[in-house]
């Protein structure tokens, strides 16, 4: 498995090896020893799994958790075609309201880990896109934030020949200089810290 870090602080992609012959197709997308390696941590504590499915044009983001609690993520695309979006929403981070992005599909099953506190994006390509998550926190809506995926000041790269199909929530979702003066915006520090105690709970 190939490991590259991504532009924002703590984020990482990783690009397996694809098994193909006649049958199909064999790949492993998470594995704990090259994502040890990355991430310091000999072990993703998994809480939770998501599964989403998506109609071309999709958007879905810029989500984050606040923190606390906070959560990691860890994001493939089974199935389909992806832009997957990583940004950084934690003040005091050194590369705080830097993006980056990956070309995602299930010919190469790459897959992005997301450190606590940042922001997540991503773009559907194609029609039944499946993107499948990892996270080492449970659900809870009144801890979901978001932050727009069309704010200018972010400029994050959405293909302008799609005709995107947003939810309401996303819709109206807040700049992030707006969600910096309202204060909701996850602090680094403190987002260091938990990811931390984290991972000092799974061993």
């Amino acid at each position: 498995m190939k490991v590259e870090k991504l532009a924002v602080q703590g984020a990482f992609v990783f690009t397996p090896e694809v098994f193909s012959d006649r049958r199909g197709l064999f790949v492993s997308p998470f594995q704990r020893a090259p994502f040890a390696a990355a991430n310091g941590s000999p072990l993703l504590p998994v809480a939770q799994t998501n599964h989403s499915v998506s109609r071309r044009g999709v958007v879905r983001g810029v989500h984050y958790t606040s923190a606390p609690p906070g959560t990691a993520k860890y994001v493939h695309c089974a199935a389909g075609a992806a832009i997957d979006i990583v940004v950084d929403v934690r003040v005091g981070s050194p590369t705080f309201g830097v993006w980056d992005a990956v070309q995602m599909n299930s010919r190469e099953f790459r897959a992005v880990y997301f450190p606590v506190g940042v922001g997540h994006a991503f773009v559907s390509l194609a029609d039944d896109t499946i993107m499948s998550y990892l996270l080492t926190g449970a659900y809870v809506p009144e801890h979901e934030r978001v932050v727009s995926a069309f704010d200018p000041a972010l400029g994050l790269p959405i293909p302008a020949d799609l005709e995107a199909i947003i939810s309401d929530r996303d819709r109206v979702g807040p700049s992030l200089a707006e969600t910096a003066e309202a204060g909701l915006l996850p602090d680094y520090q403190q987002c260091q810290a938990l990811e931390q105690q984290l991972y000092r709970m799974s061993h």
